[in-house]
């Protein structure tokens, strides 16, 4: 009887023991990122700094000012009528990654994190085996600004260089950014894990300085004004975006499996509505932005008229590698659309934002959220409507009639849609809670950085 007693409790010890182990086991694999299906794409995305749609030569700008561009549009899906939810560089990003609205994830302006621990579809590959990267030579997106080095394995800040005229700004010109994108890329050749990069170049944020490498391709010479300018930006961006995109498409692995998209964080105002910059209005200049997916063999060329924004790129990323969006994202998937599966959604409706620009110091951060924002809208088909919320002003445009938005519709009434109203009442709401939302770690050196670059109200 002892015998079998003891038999029974060294049984259940090693039983125990299974247990434990077998747990400990599942909690480690828990952890430990999915295995990837043989053969995943890569995703690179590629985005421009302040590039506005209409400088581009492929969206019909007279200049050749974006060749490489161009032929991406010519080879995948170019999104016509593309909008960034906020012509600000922080905000903008932080939308695109995560799919929230900018008072949901909190960076409502530069200076301003965003709310920790959101998801994004960043991390959604992340917890599917991939290896995640950014590159962005904008001093607005360091992380301890933006927050967003939380959504990604390796967050690379290339700050190399002054920018502004050796004065202020360190930022990087964008050989700088491919000479370190082209080292992570060697380094990574000889791993099987998929990756998922964000490569940013900060041209042609201003001070448009003039690029001699791309002048005399757009006749640039001679007297040449802040617009002139402003396109030789664009067009050097360009250049290194092709150089990117040449290294991507000599190596035959990457060629034949990597997902390529194309966009901006917002446009640019080029003196249009008497006013030269971004952030503040909620014009087209400022809002309509590129947008191209390209993916060999699986996106066929198309142009889709239909309205889009930038909070779409993550679900559509998730959706063309077969990873179900998550519900809270707010953008629309377009794979179905551009696997040829679906047709485009009619009649979407699309929102936008638009706040004060940075936040300077920690006690205004307090309440900066809620008295920062300035404006909002909405569109749907070719009608546009905007409130200015401070001045009570309401704007109606007809965006086929009137594509340069100088003839109000509703002349100078205040009537709000019901859906614009409603949508300003829920937008104020999120932004008078403030218990979550992160604070503000700048130092003088930030300050300077973020005056420099023009973010003062």
């Amino acid at each position: 009887m002892l015998l079998r007693s003891r038999r029974t409790h060294l049984l259940l010890r090693i039983a125990a023991i299974v247990v434990l182990l077998l747990g400990g086991a599942l909690a480690l694999a828990a952890t430990q990122p999915r295995a990837v299906r043989t053969g995943a794409p890569n995703v690179l995305v590629i985005s421009v700094d302040t590039l506005r749609a209409d400088r581009m030569s492929g969206y019909g700008y007279g200049r050749p000012t974006t060749p490489a561009a161009d032929r991406l549009m010519a080879r995948g899906a170019r999104f016509d009528q593309a909008r960034t939810v906020e012509p600000l560089t922080n905000p903008a990003f932080s939308s695109m990654v995560t799919s929230l609205y900018p008072h949901e994830h909190g960076a409502t302006r530069n200076g301003l994190r965003m709310r920790p621990r959101l998801g994004s579809f960043t991390k959604q590959l992340d917890r599917r085996g991939y290896m995640t990267a950014a590159f962005v030579a904008n001093w607005t997106l360091k992380d301890r600004i933006s927050g967003l080095g939380e959504h990604f394995d390796h967050y690379d800040e290339v700050l190399t260089r002054k920018r502004w005229w050796g004065l202020f700004a360190e930022e990087a010109r964008a050989e700088d950014v491919n000479e370190v994108v082209f080292d992570w890329l060697d380094d990574h050749a000889g791993r099987r894990r998929p990756f998922a990069a964000w490569v940013h170049y900060v041209e042609p944020h201003a001070p448009y300085r003039l690029q001699d490498d791309v002048a005399d391709r757009l006749g640039l010479g001679g007297d040449v004004d802040k617009s002139d300018r402003y396109d030789s930006e664009v067009a050097y961006a360009d250049l290194h975006v092709g150089k990117l995109v040449e290294y991507v498409e000599k190596n035959p692995a990457l060629a034949r499996n990597t997902l390529i998209v194309f966009t901006s964080d917002h446009g640019e105002s080029l003196g249009e509505h008497d006013y030269w910059g971004h952030g503040r209005h909620l014009y087209e200049p400022g809002l309509h932005i590129p947008m191209v997916f390209y993916w060999p063999g699986r996106i066929a060329p198309r142009q889709i008229s239909t309205p889009a924004s930038n909070l779409d790129l993550g679900p559509t990323i998730l959706g063309l590698l077969g990873v179900e969006p998550p519900q809270e994202f707010r953008g629309y998937d377009w794979s179905g659309v551009l696997l040829g599966r679906a047709s485009p959604p009619k009649d979407r409706t699309t929102w936008f934002q638009a706040h004060k620009g940075a936040v300077l110091n920690p006690q205004e951060a307090r309440s900066a959220r809620r008295d920062g924002l300035l404006e909002l809208a909405r569109v749907q088909g070719n009608t546009k409507e905007i409130v200015q919320v401070n001045r009570r002003e309401h704007y109606l445009f007809d965006l086929r009639r009137d594509p340069r938005e100088l003839r109000n519709l509703n002349g100078t009434a205040y009537q709000p849609s019901d859906d614009l109203s409603a949508w300003l009442s829920s937008v104020l709401t999120a932004l008078e809670n403030e218990d979550d939302a992160p604070g503000v770690d700048l130092s003088g050196e930030d300050v300077e950085k973020l005056k420099a670059l023009g973010y003062i109200d």
